[in-house]
């Protein structure tokens, strides 16, 4: 009985996780569905928006829900900046380049963190509840436990937006055929520009989010790399296949560190990641792309 109910307490615990990198892999997929970019910087802008959290509340001392506001808008903010000066003029150019350019700006991203807070770890503000939460006789810590809560909520909203709001209908519209959205009147780039702005603030909280777990320092952005292999295990351009593969790779992960040991937990995502690739290029809900010779 007691195999059973710390089974459940580590699987509780890494579906948290797993919510993180749901919500982390719908920013990625949104900025991939939009413009076709790959942006490896997205660990980068998490962390960015942890940062900005952690400097307006602990920094400026502004009250935790006022400087979350100011931390999401400024994650859009920077959404909209890279997008502007950066990643729009690149579009049309090689796909390698643009990729490239992405990974340019997380070392960026980096270094400006570091010489405005310094590489050490620091703690976020407290501002996720702390009682300790039972589930019958299941305990569960209180951080992963509304982190996974805060990220569904926040996804279930996203998924209503983009299929009933108007701007949600025309980013599902260049998605599928830019082309065509042209041709409908859709503003084109306008829709790139607000790809990359929910995208920042969906990263920004998702920052804030896992800093309260994890603490804060610029390694939060080698979270992106997970967040890439969930995005190539659930498919590039499928917001359901990404959230499946999330959440099961957040389980993985937190039964392999608790029975295998930590060092295992990468190992068998990777893995994880290998299979798949081998066996569904294109994800698990992935659209494969058939190219005519």
């Amino acid at each position: 009985m007691q195999g059973l109910i710390e089974f459940i307490e580590i699987s509780l615990t890494g579906l948290g996780m797993g919510g993180l990198y749901a919500l982390t892999g719908v920013a990625f997929v949104l900025i991939y569905k939009a413009t076709r970019v790959i942006n490896l910087a997205i660990g980068e802008m998490l962390m960015v928006g942890a940062y900005l959290f952690f400097g307006l509340a602990a920094g400026l001392a502004l009250p935790w829900w006022l400087a979350i506001l100011f931390a999401l808008a400024g994650g859009g903010l920077l959404g909209l900046l890279l997008e502007r000066a950066v990643i729009r003029p690149m579009l049309g150019e090689n796909p390698i380049s643009v990729f490239m350019v992405t990974i340019g700006l997380g070392s960026i991203l980096v270094g400006l963190v570091e010489l405005i807070w310094t590489a050490d770890p620091r703690r976020l503000p407290q501002f996720l509840p702390d009682e300790p939460i039972f589930l019958g006789p299941v305990f569960v810590f209180p951080e992963p436990f509304w982190s996974f809560v805060i990220a569904a909520a926040v996804i279930g909203v996203f998924v209503l937006l983009f299929r009933y709001w108007r701007g949600g209908v025309a980013l599902r519209a260049t998605a599928l055929d830019q082309g065509a959205a042209y041709a409908m009147g859709i503003n084109v780039p306008r829709v790139y520009a607000l790809a990359w702005m929910l995208a920042g603030m969906i990263a920004a909280g998702a920052g804030m989010l896992l800093g309260s777990i994890a603490g804060l320092s610029p390694a939060l952005a080698l979270f992106g790399l997970t967040v890439l292999v969930v995005v190539i295990v659930g498919g590039l351009d499928s917001v359901p296949g990404v959230l499946l593969a999330g959440i099961l790779i957040g389980w993985i992960e937190s039964l392999a560190g608790s029975y295998l040991g930590g060092e295992y937990e990468h190992l068998v995502t990777f893995a994880l990641l290998l299979v798949v690739l081998l066996v569904r290029p294109w994800g698990l809900f992935g659209t494969p792309e058939v190219e005519r010779l």
